[in-house]
């Protein structure tokens, strides 16, 4: 993308933005810019029924993908499926201009960046874990269900301008540390410090840019893996430049026409720069507890399960290096080695090269790319026992399962020695060759409905939406500390009326995190909706997110946030008089809290939704 004459340099985000947006200067606080594509994940019937009921017929965007996660099936599953759940993908879904990936195709992410992903183009997503497409060159954003919906609707939504933090990487790595040691070596640096300050300066999300001689001589997936850690930094998204290296992926895949060149300008101003060598990064593990340690500090530990593979921080050089360095050994008695190929191209690619023969001849199980392996609630690690996995961890939170993270050959060394270890004990390191021609059949891709084989499909009964909650006058919430876990059934008061809604306190960037994702959810009809959220920061991504879904933000010191959580209801003026200080009561105490939206996205609060404001 060239700049025109008398343009002021921009960064790789500005230059994707400004292409597609009203206000090319992008001045404004918000921006109406075009979308090229909409990723539904996590809970694509919850978008896809907003859209309908604001009358879409056809989805606006280029491309509009549904991704069906749920391979392992069960009578829950099942149940949900045929209610109608936020996470159903109907078989109607390409009568209205939306792909379905079908359940087995793949974890979204990887597969997006072999058969759809396209630089310097913008997509919108519900799903944090589709950030590695920035490794191709493509913006991703994640936003709401309801912002998703006016994509879809309308072909376009309202964004804050986003700051830029450059990471300049030079030297080349050495044997047995790979892309995944590196994002744990920027986790390690402390980038989410920087990040949350930048973010709190300005207002506005962070785009994380890959620049710097090295930076150009990754390959696309090797890059897809940096920009993984994006949002566990509290990034908005992460990208690298599209270049020589990208044009030869996308001819692999045979997708050459998507193609388009994407560089900063020389002189693009960023916030800040974090330089990293390459050659001083050694292989790394994330623990239990969410630090980032060499391997050689946690040696001996025991490994009760194994998980290579997944949807992000493996590529299919680590997997097919993992059945080299593996190849003839056999996995020790008490540890379960699950296999879970990123994509049915990297799985057809590991069956023909032997890899695959080999790992199961180690022990490998394979099981199915299912959304679920991610987040913990399928193959959860053995009671007592530690899971080693290379895929980029959930929100760490309270109630969720916690795993460490490596390399795919710091892995390959735990399934050898039944302990972690660092895999630079391997006498050489693997050698591979990454075939060329791979295959690139969509076959699980259902691109329209007239298939005149089979039965036809079965009919769509979109989900109800959550009811709206405008705020209207001074509001009494209850209070709940921490992401809620079962406590939103609603409790009708002595006067026989349910509570107004529920505050939730929240103190870590995780929390808030895990918050956002639960908001995506279509809550039950007894349960009391959350109406606000409280925390000392809270990025301006989520800001918007939630408030496009009538739930307020709130910015609070950490010593009211304390205060708050020992409170049980919270009472805050009427809308109109919210601000930069808006004075609230909890119990006997006051404390003062600061309004976080901006712009339109204060209007969409007081509606109730993104949809009701417009």
């Amino acid at each position: 993308m060239r700049a025109r004459a008398g343009d002021p340099p921009r960064t790789m985000p500005q230059k994707v933005l400004a292409g597609r947006a009203n206000d090319p200067q992008l001045k404004g606080e918000l921006v109406r810019v075009k979308v090229d594509q909409v990723i539904l994940s996590r809970t694509p019937a919850r978008a896809v029924s907003e859209a309908l009921e604001r009358g879409m017929k056809k989805a606006s965007p280029e491309v509009t993908i549904a991704y069906d996660g749920t391979c392992v099936t069960d009578p829950a599953s099942e149940a949900d499926r045929e209610a109608g759940g936020p996470s159903t993908v109907a078989q109607k879904f390409p009568e209205h201009g939306i792909l379905i990936a079908r359940a087995g195709i793949g974890f979204p992410a990887p597969v997006h960046i072999e058969r759809f992903a396209a630089p310097a183009r913008l997509a919108l997503t519900d799903d944090h874990r589709l950030a590695p497409v920035g490794g191709l060159g493509m913006l991703s954003l994640v936003v709401s269900p309801s912002q998703l919906a006016e994509a879809m609707v309308t072909g376009h939504i309202w964004l804050r301008p986003p700051r830029s933090i450059q990471i300049h990487l030079s030297g080349r790595t050495r044997p047995f540390v790979c892309a995944r040691d590196v994002a744990l070596e920027l986790l390690r640096r402390g980038l989410h410090e920087m990040v949350k300050r930048i973010e709190e300066e300005h207002q506005a999300p962070v785009v994380l840019e890959y620049a710097g001689p090295s930076a150009r001589l990754l390959s696309v997936n090797k890059r897809a893996v940096l920009c993984g850690v994006a949002h566990q930094v509290g990034a908005a998204a992460a990208l690298f430049v599209s270049d020589d290296k990208t044009e030869v992926f996308l001819r692999d895949q045979r997708r050459s026409k998507a193609h388009r060149a994407l560089v900063p300008d020389p002189g693009a101003p960023c916030e800040e720069v974090v330089t990293i060598d390459l050659a001083t990064v050694d292989p790394l593990i994330m623990d239990v507890d969410g630090e980032v340690r060499t391997a050689r500090e946690l040696e001996g530990k025991p490994v009760g399960q194994v998980l290579l593979g997944g949807d992000s921080g493996v590529t299919l050089r680590d997997m097919l290096a993992a059945a080299s360095l593996l190849k003839s050994k056999r996995i020790p008695p008490r540890l379960d080695l699950l296999l879970a190929p990123p994509s049915r191209q990297v799985l057809e690619v590991m069956g023909g090269s032997g890899a695959l023969v080999d790992l199961v001849a180690t022990g490998a199980r394979i099981v199915e790319p299912d959304r679920r392996i991610m987040t913990g609630e399928l193959y959860p690690p053995p009671p007592g026992s530690v899971s080693l996995r290379n895929c980029d961890p959930e929100p760490h939170t309270e109630h969720g399962p916690n795993f460490m993270v490596a390399s795919a050959e710091s892995i390959s060394y735990a399934v050898a020695q039944g302990v972690v270890g660092d895999p630079r004990h391997f006498k050489r390191p693997a050698r591979v060759t990454v075939p060329r021609v791979l295959p690139t059949e969509d076959v699980l891709v259902v691109r329209k409905r007239g298939q005149k084989k089979g039965p036809p499909p079965l009919p769509f009964d979109p989900p109800e939406l959550p009811p709206l909650h405008p705020w209207k006058g001074a509001t009494t919430l209850d209070v709940i500390k921490g992401v809620p876990n079962g406590e939103l059934t609603a409790k009708k008061t002595a006067r026989g009326k349910a509570p107004a809604g529920v505050a939730v306190v929240v103190e870590a960037l995780d929390e808030v995190r895990t918050v956002a994702e639960f908001m995506h959810k279509i809550p039950e009809p007894e349960q009391t909706p959350v109406r606000a959220v409280i925390a000392p920061y809270i990025p301006s991504q989520v800001v918007s997110a939630l408030a496009s879904e009538g739930i307020a933000s709130f910015q609070a010191s950490a010593s009211a946030v304390a205060t708050l959580a020992k409170q049980k209801k919270l009472s805050l003026p009427k809308a109109s008089s919210w601000g930069d200080e808006t004075a609230a009561t909890a119990g006997k105490s006051k404390v003062q809290l600061r309004w976080l939206a901006i712009d339109r996205e204060q209007a969409w609060t007081t509606a109730g939704r993104l949809g009701a404001a417009s």
